[in-house]
C-alpha cells in the first residue's frame, strides 16, 4: 500500500524551544540552522522511503518551504497555527489530492531516521486501520498512520501516545530506535548522534561547533 506522509515543521525560530534553551549560549542563527537541518534530514529520509508516494509539508518556515517545494513536495504555508491544526490541514490536503493512498503523520524531529526505518513502520501500519509508533520514552508519538479511507484522528502533544490509543489507534512498539528517537533536548540529540545523524544535522553540528 502506498502512503502520503504529512510532516508539520515549525518555523526555525519557534521550534525546538527546549533544545534552543539548552543551547542558549549559541547564536540564534546557529540554533535556527540546527532546527532546519533536523527537519531537512527527516524530510529527505521520508522522501526516499519506497512506500511513500508523496509528502505534504506544513510549515511557516520559508527556508524549509523552499527546500520542500524544490524537491516536489506539496507545501502548505501560513503562520504557525499549533501542531494539531497544522496536522489537520496537511491531512485534509493529502485526502483531497491522493484519496487512493494511506495517510501518515511524521513529526520532523527524527534526524537519525533512515528510509528503511519508515518503510518498516509503514509496512506494520498497513495491517491496521489506524496505528501509531511511540517515541523512545513511550509517551509521545513520532508516527500516526491510517489506511485509505480511515480518519487518522491526530492528538499530538505531551502524552499523545495514550490519547492516540484511547482514540482507537494500535500501538506499534517496533524495534526502530532511529525512528523513535525524536529530539527535544540536548541529551536526545546526543542519543540520535550515537545512532547516526543524517547529513544535514551532522553538517550543522560541525559548522556551528555544537558537536
Amino acid at each position: 500500500m502506498g502512503w502520503v506522509v504529512v510532516l508539520p515543521v515549525k518555523h526555525a525560530r519557534h521550534g525546538k524551544r527546549r533544545l534552543h534553551g539548552e543551547l542558549g549560549d549559541r547564536s540564534a542563527a546557529d540554533r535556527s540552522a540546527l532546527a532546519r537541518a533536523i527537519a531537512t534530514d527527516a524530510l529527505t529520509a521520508a522522501r526516499a522511503c519506497p512506500l511513500v508516494r508523496s509528502l505534504v509539508v506544513v510549515t511557516a518556515d520559508p527556508v524549509i518551504a523552499r527546500l520542500a517545494a524544490s524537491a516536489g513536495d506539496e507545501v502548505i504555508g501560513g503562520d504557525d497555527q499549533g501542531l494539531d491544526a497544522a496536522v489537520l490541514a496537511g491531512l485534509a490536503r493529502a485526502a483531497r489530492l491522493w484519496p487512493e493512498l494511506g495517510r501518515a503523520v511524521l513529526l520532523a524531529d527524527v534526524p537519525a531516521m533512515r528510509p528503511q526505518d519508515l518503510e518498516r513502520a509503514l509496512s506494520a501500519a498497513a495491517a491496521h486501520a489506524r496505528s501509531f509508533v511511540p517515541d523512545r520514552e513511550g509517551a509521545g508519538t513520532v508516527l500516526l498512520a491510517a489506511r485509505r479511507g480511515v480518519e487518522p484522528r491526530p492528538a499530538f502533544g505531551s502524552g499523545s501516545a495514550a490519547r492516540h490509543e484511547r482514540l482507537g489507534a494500535v500501538r506499534l512498539d517496533l524495534d526502530l530506535p532511529r525512528l523513535r528517537r525524536d529530539v527535544d533536548t540536548a541529551e536526545d540529540l546526543r542519543e540520535a548522534a550515537a545512532l547516526g545523524l543524517g547529513p544535514a544535522t551532522r553538517a550543522a553540528l560541525d559548522a556551528t561547533g555544537l558537536a
